[in-house]
């Protein structure tokens, strides 16, 4: 989970030097977000497909986390090669090709890598204790991924920021691989044995094996659980990830005049103390009180807290003391560090109700079309973030930017997550697959398992 949360920080932390240090518009910054995330809305579903129906003596899953695992830190390290001598639309072109085989990567990887946390326990807590577990795991790569900013811009570190990225996406892309490898040798539990479904499925033709794999798709998306947590998590995440970036530049310009070395490390410190906060406010508290209370409770209640902490930013974020943008941070923390850990512990449950109903255990089906959601959302919060900034007025190549373009600036961080939010609660509020139909579901699948053997 660290090497899974540990790539897309560290991506998110370089991708500001585009436009920053490269001086790419922020229309092509967009594109650059957008287009590799339409390549997983093909590769994602039907990774979890094929994930779901292989047998191999290393099991379902575990071939394709170790494939995954090398194309994704190898591609990462290249994808940063990069050099400001070189014109804006070679940068583009290259960083766009080598960017779609690293998302290719990372959905050989994480697909699989997912579909294991869903087949490690039947019990309904058990799950929300798992999944709290990997979170805060993977909630370190977001306290460690802010300090890459002091890395890239301290001038005794590094010439430029851009040498900087050339040099660190080396040591990102090398350790993450390591780190991600891990479940292909360890979690040997996966491993299976054909069913009859799997050997059927060899049987068949290439033609109906694609009307399976599409007919997979409809049966999962007409599950009405999964429906409601796919919504809100698209609208929760993306619309937090379509304003993230943009505290870097809040920090920056409207704090601290344009002046990235003025700044200091106030954006790292940002990022790492919300991502603390998570690891040991937010997820504790999760875990016990959806316990507790119930998944959906504790969904509802963390994300009412966040709204509270986005509000807070308004008067936090001042240039006369930076410490009160740390203020809100708890607050706001709440949002997605809650998110996942109930999210994933829910998708889980769905699977059980998926078995009563059609037969099947399709995780990877499941946990490809959940992140299929997220990435195409994050595509288009990525396009959305580069056109803000442009219809803002934003103007990466001066450092005093206009009074009317940090308002705006501001209010979009605030109000763009809020809404979001706002709207995936009411999307979540009749949410009915609780802790007693889950051991009802739960309860028929092993009589069924029983009489079957």
């Amino acid at each position: 989970m660290l090497a899974n949360q540990m790539f897309p920080a560290a991506l998110g932390i370089f991708m500001v030097i585009l436009v920053q240090s490269l001086g790419m518009s922020p229309v092509l910054w967009g594109l650059i977000f957008f287009i590799p995330k339409l390549v997983d809305a093909i590769t994602d579903p039907l990774m979890g497909f094929i994930s779901d129906r292989t047998v191999s003596r290393w099991g379902k899953r575990r071939p394709y986390v170790f494939i995954g695992a090398i194309i994704s830190g190898l591609s990462y390290m290249m994808m940063w090669q990069l050099s400001a001598e070189n014109t804006e639309m070679y940068n583009f072109w290259y960083f766009l090709g080598w960017s779609c085989i690293f998302f290719i990567g990372m959905t050989v990887f994480s697909v699989p890598y997912v579909a294991m946390g869903y087949e490690m326990s039947s019990d309904f807590h058990e799950r929300t204790r798992l999944m709290a577990v990997s979170q805060w795991i993977g909630q370190w790569a977001w306290v460690i991924a802010p300090w890459f900013w002091v890395v890239l811009y301290d001038p005794d570190w590094f010439a430029s920021a851009t040498e900087g990225a050339r040099y660190l996406s080396i040591w990102v892309g090398g350790v993450c691989m390591i780190l991600a490898l891990v479940p292909a040798f360890f979690c040997t539990y996966t491993n299976t044995e054909a069913s009859d479904q799997q050997q059927a499925t060899e049987q068949k033709t290439f033609k109906e094996t694609m009307g399976e794999f599409v007919q997979g798709i409809v049966i999962t998306l007409r599950n009405k659980p999964f429906q409601k947590i796919c919504l809100a998590t698209f609208l929760i995440f993306n619309a937090f990830n379509m304003v993230a970036g943009f505290s870097w530049f809040i920090i920056v310009y409207y704090m601290n005049g344009g002046d990235p070395g003025q700044a200091w490390w106030w954006p790292t410190l940002f990022g790492c103390i919300s991502a603390l906060c998570t690891c040991f406010l937010v997820i504790p508290i999760v875990n016990w009180f959806s316990q507790k209370f119930g998944k959906r409770s504790a969904f509802l209640y963390s994300q009412s807290i966040s709204v509270l902490g986005y509000c807070m930013f308004w008067w936090s974020f001042t240039p006369e003391n930076p410490l009160l943008m740390f203020v809100p941070i708890p607050l706001y923390a709440f949002g997605i560090g809650g998110l996942f850990t109930i999210m994933m512990s829910m998708t889980a449950d769905i699977c059980d109700m998926d078995e009563l109903e059609t037969g099947q255990r399709r995780e990877g089906t499941f946990g490809a079309i959940y992140w299929w959601m997220i990435k195409f959302g994050l595509a288009f919060a990525g396009l959305a973030s580069g056109l803000i900034l442009s219809f803002i007025g934003f103007d990466n190549s001066v450092a005093a930017q206009s009074e009317e373009t940090l308002t705006q600036l501001r209010f979009a961080f605030i109000g763009i997550p809020i809404a979001g939010t706002l709207t995936a609660i009411f999307v979540m509020r009749n949410y009915d697959l609780d802790e007693k139909k889950a051991t009802e579901i739960r309860n028929e699948l092993n009589l069924r398992a029983e009489a079957a053997s």
